[in-house]
Parts: C-alpha cells; structure tokens; sequence
C-alpha cells in the first residue's frame, strides 16, 4: 500500500500527453507550488519533470507555452526537461494551460521529484542533513494533503532519511551512512540536530532527495 502511495504522490499525476503535444492544466502544478511557497524550507523544493510513459527517461523538449484565452507566454525548461514554471496566482485565476512539444517521443508524463538543487558540499554536515530531512518530511506531508487529505495521512509512504548522490564513488564512515559507489543514504538520528560534524566529501554533491522506505 505504501509503495502504491508513494508512486500516486511522487511520480504519478492525472497530466496526460500525445505523440504531438503534452498538454496540462496549470492549476495541478500552481497547488503544489504553492506549498513550497506557503512553507518555510531552505532547501526543499518540488520539481516537476516531463519524461517517457514507459522508461521514465526525460522527454527531449522542443518548445513550451503556457497559455490562457487572453494570453501566451513561453514556458522555461531545462536540458533534462524540467519545466520551471512560476508561482503565478493570475495564471491559476485564468486557468492557464501548459504546452509542451517534445521533439521525438511517442507519450510523455509528468514526473513530481521532491529535492533539493541548493543543497551542496558546503552543507555537508550532520546538522544541516538534519534540517534537510526534516524539511522533506514536511513538504511531503503538507504535499500529500493535495491528494489525500488528513484522514488518510496513515497511508503516507515512511520517509527513512535522505538520500544523497555524488558525482564519483565515495565512502563514507558512520553507523548511520550507507554508500554504495555513488550513492549514500542516511538515516538522521535526533542527535544530529545541533552537531556541526563535517561529512569530508570532495566529489560534487549532484541531487539531494528523500530516502522513502519501499
């Protein structure tokens, strides 16, 4: 029950595409977005990324919009096919659709990633993991309200601790880390809250996301 939980809120939504176009209503996207907004987080965010129904690779973008029936203006997006949509309270009022045309794939779906792209070496410290856990838990429960509201808050997925991936292989020494080539997981004890305790990694910190428990 968990893990069908886990795909509902991070990895499926009712965003639909075609061969030609992906097209969605902006209001999905401006909720979820708002959260982020509303909350006090540093680090956390939720990203929302286009990628192929059946491999879940990014969808190659060639161009997007978001339109209403006054307005059109371009949609931002990254190499990766994230889409960086703002937090626009008219848009939502004017109901907004998003377009995107994808260069070559058959069917494209959205993809929601809960993360951290300002989390880096510097913040590599157990008290700063701490706070980042902690900031995920949050957002994906105040998230999960989107979906399912407080009465089922017993089938949210368990959030074990973050999950961190680097740029090369790295080992790391405590009974809390677990790291397997390029990836570490980290469960965050009570203790960490105020220990500035360093993790000396030199490879790059490349993604910064919440360890769900399958």
């Amino acid at each position: 029950m968990k893990s069908k939980l886990l795909s509902l809120l991070l990895l499926a939504t009712s965003f639909g595409g075609t061969a030609e176009e992906f097209v969605a209503s902006y209001e999905g996207f401006y909720d979820r977005l708002k959260v982020v907004q509303k909350g006090e987080f540093e680090f956390a965010r939720v990203n929302f990324y286009l990628v192929e129904g059946e491999s879940k690779r990014p969808c190659k973008i060639e161009s997007g919009k978001i339109v209403t029936e006054q307005t059109t203006q371009p949609l931002q997006f990254t190499s990766n096919a994230q889409l960086m949509l703002p937090v626009n309270e008219k848009l939502d009022k004017d109901k907004a659709v998003v377009v995107v045309t994808p260069i070559s794939a058959k069917y494209c779906e959205i993809k929601i990633q809960i993360e951290s792209a300002h989390f880096t070496n510097a913040e590599l410290t157990k008290g700063k993991i701490y706070q980042l856990h902690h900031e995920f838990e949050s957002l994906l429960s105040d998230l999960s309200g989107v979906f399912v509201g407080k009465l089922l808050a017993f089938m949210l997925p368990e959030q074990k601790g973050v999950t961190l991936e680097f740029a090369g292989d790295v080992t790391l020494t405590d009974e809390h880390v677990f790291c397997e080539k390029k990836r570490c997981r980290f469960e965050v004890p009570k203790s960490w809250e105020n220990d500035n305790s360093t993790f000396n990694v030199l490879t790059k910190l490349v993604s910064a996301k919440p360890w769900i428990a399958k």
